[in-house]
């Protein structure tokens, strides 16, 4: 059906063929079931856990590591074979694991739905699974309901109202009717007369007209977008496998060079061949794959204590150089609670301090703290607001549970602040009567017996009550309301407007015996006592967030379907708008067109009014630009952009299930500090892949050094190969991995986002890699020389030392690592526990290798003799004193500059 919020409810009725007095019949309802499915939405049909494991071999490093595996089992070197198909298998558990938990994307859109809904079928009301909802049912609704299936309302109360801030992003109920609208091509949220699927209603009933089920609801197109977006790799995913690539080129290249050498000097074929295999057993950096998978894992239990569930593994580093944050206001940059922020009575405009859904805060008058109950129309002001009001809320020491309308919540919390309690009120009038709410009356009048006297108490839209009043209290006196004081009412309500405060006016008249309760009668003559101002608050820390967002060159956009004086004002006070020019709507984003839009994605910082189609094109705009995206999001209406993000963050207590499946990770306090948190380990944890990877490709180059040289150099093979392939699994690895918790550096928020494109090594770490690998394969060489030639020793002891230095220089290297320009000493030893012990680890397994007899036997050493060992731990060292030499002569050459730079 064309556009139902158009049509008069019998036209509705007719294309549907149904009957609104007695609905469905059952035959009927049968027949379309089969014709249009069950209510529900399709399930993604999910990857089986085999072909999920089988995805971890994907790997280019992986498939070489497989096949030197293989090529090592040709030779039978049967232990580096199983060692190297050890390492592919442990890594691609890792990365399994991860993934299957991550294998639950929509599941959770079945907790949307309302388990039974109450459907009127052969003229009789019955109570029917919801998945049998067909189009042309006629349901009936109440507060509480989920509302199962998109309909169009035929019949309502006076106050029916839809929660549908997790479709819209609209945060305050919206009220329904069900008069035909003359705009046909009106968004979502305006749709009066229509309801949702995945929405709820929260107050009133009605009866509404089935018109879509299934797929074919808001929702169900809502999951066809999440399912057209596409995951795409991360950056550092991206990297890995390029540079594992451009490492297997140069090995390759490399091992070619030595086995022409080794074969034309008239080396044996299958000497020369092992002898390139050992050589490309120390280039390939086995345990890459798997330090950077456990890296990223233990990176995930670190952002864990600081409120952040990673869902994802390898998105990590992604939010570590995002650029961009997009985030929803409600609930995220918002409080989601109504609060009253200013209260005009007795003349006068009172502050109220404290936000939010907590019965912490004070009156102020001229900045002063005042007691409100000294101010006679202030407190008959709150008075009104109690009685006339039909939510609750409960008080308990620790906490604060509420029910109803979110704005009559926020009037409660307030007369609670200034003293006045429901429960109190209650024992003091007696409700004889109500006239309700209605969205054309806009307006609701309670009336109450107190004692002998009957009081008609009522609140509502303050023009419409202006219009109502006679009469205005102010200091204990009744005055006639004349048009100077309405003049300047009218002006202090638009200047509360301007503020994006949603304003309700307060009056009660009392009623003379024997009056007719009509709403002629009671609603005139009425005395005005003041009018409530309140907005749902911007969280206090949102913009500290925002203000270290902008301080780490990260630009932080509003997305939402509020509207765009309400963004606007939350935009300003949480110092995240400084141009109005900086703003546009979802209307206007159609108007321009998406080339357009495009130009203009990057510079704008709010969006408002916006449907769930505009907020997947603002991403996929701001992707085009080249921005690295996190899209922040609570509701249904952000699942797909959360999905089509770089980095998707679901909110953990306001963010629905859907939205929770689909993204990468969760906020689980629903606080945007913990997104900027969330930056910073980001950013550190790819600093610290970067130091481990600086660490293992610095003693690998060392490794190939010492093979390249030896050949050069027409010396014997200084190492075995299962020699190498235990100093790149231990010696590498433990340093490796301790590197990866390495504590974040304060600095790190200073710097602008990374580059997608930037190289995990620069320039400048690479010839510092280069030069290292120089200086280990320089200490490895000269000692196997020294114990082969000078001291003349056995060709198994000569290796033995020589495994001992290149194994011992890795450790002391490790330090070097931590920090490009800092010295360790700077840094203290003892700032990350956990590489000492990685180093005294290995240090007890290199010292096992050599003096326990069955591991001599395995790994082909000797003992060494007491000044043996000290010799070679000396020497080990050189390489940690050489860089604390190069990095002393980088910072003072950098403080000149800076000096220089000064004057």
């Amino acid at each position: 059906m064309e556009k139902p919020w158009t049509l008069e409810i019998n036209e509705v009725a007719r294309q549907l063929k149904t009957d609104i007095s007695t609905g469905l019949t059952e035959q009927e309802a049968k027949y379309r079931l089969s014709t249009y499915g069950y209510n529900k939405l399709v399930e993604r049909k999910k990857k089986h856990p085999v072909f999920l494991f089988f995805d971890q071999f994907k790997s280019f490093i992986i498939w070489v590591l497989i096949i030197a595996a293989i090529i090592a089992g040709f030779l039978q070197e049967w232990i580096d074979t199983f060692a190297i198909i050890g390492i592919v298998i442990l890594n691609s558990i890792l990365g399994f694991l991860q993934e299957f938990k991550a294998e639950k994307a929509l599941e959770a859109l079945k907790k949307l739905f309302t388990l039974y809904s109450k459907v009127l079928r052969d003229g009789q009301l019955k109570t029917i699974p919801s998945t049998m909802l067909v189009p042309g049912d006629i349901i009936e609704i109440e507060a509480g309901d989920n509302i199962p299936a998109d309909c169009r309302v035929i019949w309502h109360t006076t106050n029916f109202t839809v929660q549908e801030a997790s479709l819209t992003g609209e945060s305050s109920p919206v009220i329904k009717t069900n008069i035909a609208l003359d705009e046909p091509d009106v968004i979502i949220a305006e749709r009066a007369n229509m309801v949702y699927m995945g929405t709820n209603v929260a107050s009133g009933r009605a009866r509404c007209i089935v018109i879509n089920t299934g797929m074919n609801t808001e929702l169900g197109k809502i999951t066809e977008m999440i399912e057209e977006a596409t995951y795409e790799k991360t950056p550092l995913q991206k990297k890995l496998e390029n540079f594992g690539r451009i490492l297997v080129y140069i090995c390759f290249f490399i091992v070619g060079i030595i086995f022409l050498l080794e074969w034309l000097r008239g080396g044996k074929l299958i000497d020369v061949f092992l002898t390139a295999v050992s050589l490309a057993v120390a280039a390939i950096p086995e345990g890459l794959p798997a330090v950077v998978t456990i890296g990223l894992a233990l990176g995930v239990q670190k952002m864990a204590k600081r409120n952040v569930l990673i869902r994802k593994l390898p998105s990590v580093e992604t939010l570590g150089c995002a650029t961009t944050i997009c985030t929803d206001k409600t609930g995220t940059m918002t409080k989601n609670e109504m609060t009253v922020t200013r209260i005009y009575a007795d003349r006068k405009i009172f502050s109220i301090t404290g936000i939010g859904y907590t019965i912490k805060g004070k009156f102020l008058s001229d900045e002063k703290e005042i007691e409100p109950g000294s101010f006679h129309s202030l407190r008959k002001s709150l008075i009104c607001a109690v009685v006339c009001n039909g939510a609750r809320i409960n008080i308990n020491d620790q906490s604060i549970t509420t029910a109803g309308d979110p704005t009559e919540i926020a009037l409660l919390v307030a007369a609670a602040k200034g003293g006045i309690f429901r429960d109190e009120i209650e024992k003091q009038y007696e409700m004889i009567d109500e006239i309700p709410f209605d969205s054309e009356r806009k307006r609701m009048t309670v009336i109450a017996k107190k004692h002998n006297d009957l009081y008609a108490f009522i609140k509502g839209a303050p023009d419409i009550l202006l219009d109502l009043c006679s009469f205005i209290e102010e200091n204990q006196t009744i005055k006639p309301l004349d048009d100077s004081i309405k003049k300047e009412i009218t002006q202090i309500i638009e200047d509360f407007s301007k503020q994006s405060l949603r304003v309700l006016a307060t009056g009660y008249r009392q009623i003379e015996p024997g009056t007719q309760i009509t709403e002629k009668n009671i609603e005139r003559n009425i005395i005005l006592t003041g009018l409530f101002a309140m907005i749902d608050p911007p969280r206090e820390e949102a913009k500290i967030a925002i203000k270290k967002c902008k301080k780490a060159g990260i630009k932080v956009k509003m997305v939402t379907g509020d509207h765009k004086l309400s963004a606007v004002a939350i935009a300003k006070q949480l110092s995240l708008l400084e141009n109005e020019q900086d703003v546009i709507t979802g209307q206007e984003i159609e108007k321009i067109g998406i080339e357009q839009f495009k130009k203009m994605a990057s510079h704008i910082s709010v969006y408002a009014r916006v449907s769930p189609h505009h907020k997947l094109m603002i991403v996929k705009a701001l992707k085009e630009n080249n921005e690295i995206v996190a899209m922040t999001g609570d509701g249904v209406n952000d699942a797909p952009a959360v999905k089509e993000a770089n980095i998707g963050i679901a909110m953990g207590i306001t963010g629905t299930d859907v939205t929770k499946e689909v993204s990468d990770m969760v906020i689980t306090d629903d606080n945007f500090v913990s997104i900027v948190a969330a930056v910073e380990e980001g950013r550190g944890i790819y600093e610290n892949i970067r130091k481990f990877v600086y660490f293992l490709l610095s003693t690998n180059t060392g490794e190939i050094m010492v093979m390249f040289f030896s050949a050069l150099l027409n010396m014997p093979v200084p190492l075995v190969p299962i020699q190498i392939l235990w100093i790149n699994i231990a010696t590498d690895g433990l340093p490796a991995l301790a590197l990866g918790v390495d504590p974040v550096s304060p600095e790190i928020m200073e710097k602008p986002p990374r580059k997608p494109d930037e190289p995990i090594l620069n320039w400048k770490l690479g010839r510092m890699i280069i030069f290292q690998g120089f200086v280990i394969s320089v200490c490895v060489l000269a000692i196997f020389a020294y114990a082969l030639f000078v001291k003349e020793t056995s060709m198994v002891k000569a290796r033995t030392m020589a495994f001992f230095v290149l194994a011992c220089t890795q450790l002391f290297h490790s330090f070097n690592c931590r920090s490009e320009k800092h010295s360790i000493f700077h840094l203290k030893f003892t700032s990350n526990m956990k590489l000492v012990y990685a180093n005294i680890l290995s240090l007890i397994t290199l010292v096992a290798i050599i003096y326990v007899p069955v591991t001599r036997i395995i790994f082909k050493t000797e003992i060494l003799q007491y000044q043996e060992l000290l010799l070679v731990i000396m020497v080990s060292s050189i390489p940690l004193w050489l860089t604390e030499f190069i990095k002393f002569v980088m910072r003072k050459n950098e403080s000149k500059v800076s000096i220089q730079g000064e004057k």
